[in-house]
């Protein structure tokens, strides 16, 4: 048997995002059989995100000590498993356990693996071989996109295919694709991102400055993508009276396809700074969320979603690869609490807007009430979660421009 190459390594590292890309997607696109199933309410499904997003935090900073022990083999490996037996445990605890706590631990395991492969995918990028680590970090982080993707064409053919009523089989099928790329991450050679004893320290990584503001782009970039994609799906169905399929198909999958473009784009840019490209999307972000929100047409505030993928698309790897060019010496940890930082926000973007959505639909005011008398009371809930979700690209806008003023690439300070 011939040995594997670096090749070989850049396919599971996008298998990984992949992989990733299913666990955190299915289950938004099986809330309304959720709803109806189990009778759930959106505070109960905002709950399951809430503790998906959670649980991956954790587990980022744990990371940053036990990565370099353990060893990336060993974690890639078992991070394929964690995500195969959450998907199985989506089909089948539900109904060997109360329905509610068979859904919440099935998105334990899920998340066990979501956060092992936030932490380990893109330093093995950035170790491997090559010039360009921007383009190559852009193109990495959009097979999850093109991830995302699959998950709702595939998963919205399998409803027409099989019905709705059949969707425990769903998560069992997709559960075979981190079992084979367990088998491949076994074997594949792997680069060590820093020199053993040489890598900063966490203590020293905390005490830059820089950092935190990294840490802050981190978890913006988050945020402004989870609060729009989490809730795509819903917005659509109930927020805007389309079908499921349609709204999955002009929602959360338009939203994933834009996303992914825009980030094998960047990859294919030569010339464009960065920070600029930040700052770019930044404001377009802010100008989709508005049409989203501001819009009395359900087509135009679906072309708002799908816009807001393009729009977050460089945001995440963007964030990484500037951050690794100040801090090169940051190693495993920098990019464990860098992935913490995104998880917060994956973990606060959703959370924000299912709160406020959830009081409004208690009977809480909405500034938008004025606006949208006559639109039924989800719509007009999820619409004003969307406006607060504003914050967060404008925070991402006013950090960039705040790095922008700090020094050249290698100020640690």
């Amino acid at each position: 048997m011939k040995p594997l190459t670096y090749r070989h390594t850049r396919l599971a590292c996008y298998m990984g995002y992949i992989v990733q890309a299913v666990i955190n997607n299915l289950s938004p696109l099986l809330f309304i059989t959720f709803q109806q199933e189990f009778s759930l309410s959106l505070s109960q499904i905002s709950l399951i995100i809430t503790v998906n997003f959670s649980i991956q935090m954790l587990v980022d900073v744990l990371s940053a000590k036990f990565v370099d022990r353990i060893g990336y083999r060993a974690c890639a490996v078992g991070a394929h498993i964690f995500s195969c037996l959450g998907l199985l445990g989506l089909a089948l605890l539900p109904s060997l356990l109360p329905p509610y706590a068979g859904l919440m631990a099935a998105t334990a395991l899920c998340a066990l693996s979501g956060g092992l492969l936030e932490v380990l995918v893109s330093p093995i990028i950035e170790a491997l071989p090559g010039e360009r680590k921007e383009s190559e970090m852009s193109l990495l982080h959009s097979f999850y996109c093109w991830g995302h993707v699959g998950v709702v064409l595939l998963s919205t053919a399998f409803f027409l295919l099989a019905g709705r009523k059949n969707w425990r089989l769903l998560p069992c099928l997709w559960a075979l694709l981190p079992l084979c790329n367990a088998f491949l991450f076994a074997r594949t050679p792997l680069c060590a991102l820093v020199e053993e004893g040489k890598g900063l320290s966490l203590k020293r990584l905390l005490s830059m400055s820089v950092f935190w503001l990294f840490f802050l782009l981190m978890l913006c970039a988050g945020a402004s993508e989870q609060a729009m994609s989490q809730w795509a799906s819903l917005f659509a169905e109930l927020g805007l009276n389309v079908s499921k399929t349609l709204g999955d198909l002009l929602g959360p999958c338009a939203f994933a396809a834009l996303m992914g473009l825009a980030r094998v784009l960047f990859s294919r840019t030569k010339g464009l700074p960065t920070t600029a490209a930040l700052l770019l999307s930044g404001g377009l972000c802010i100008a989709s969320y508005l049409l989203a929100v501001f819009s009395p047409s359900p087509l135009l505030s679906l072309i708002g979603c799908a816009a807001c993928g393009f729009s977050v698309g460089v945001m995440w790897p963007g964030v990484f690869s500037l951050a690794s060019a100040r801090m090169p010496r940051g190693g495993t940890a920098l990019f464990a609490l860098l992935a913490l930082a995104g998880d917060i926000g994956c973990c606060a973007g959703p959370s924000l807007v299912g709160a406020l959505s959830d009081a409004v639909q208690a009977g809480a005011s909405s500034p938008l009430a004025a606006l949208f008398q006559t639109a039924p009371i989800t719509q007009l809930a999820l619409k004003t979660g969307f406006l607060a979700a504003i914050l967060f690209p404008a925070l991402l806008t006013a950090g960039v421009l705040l790095l922008r003023r700090k020094r050249a690439p290698g100020a640690l300070e």
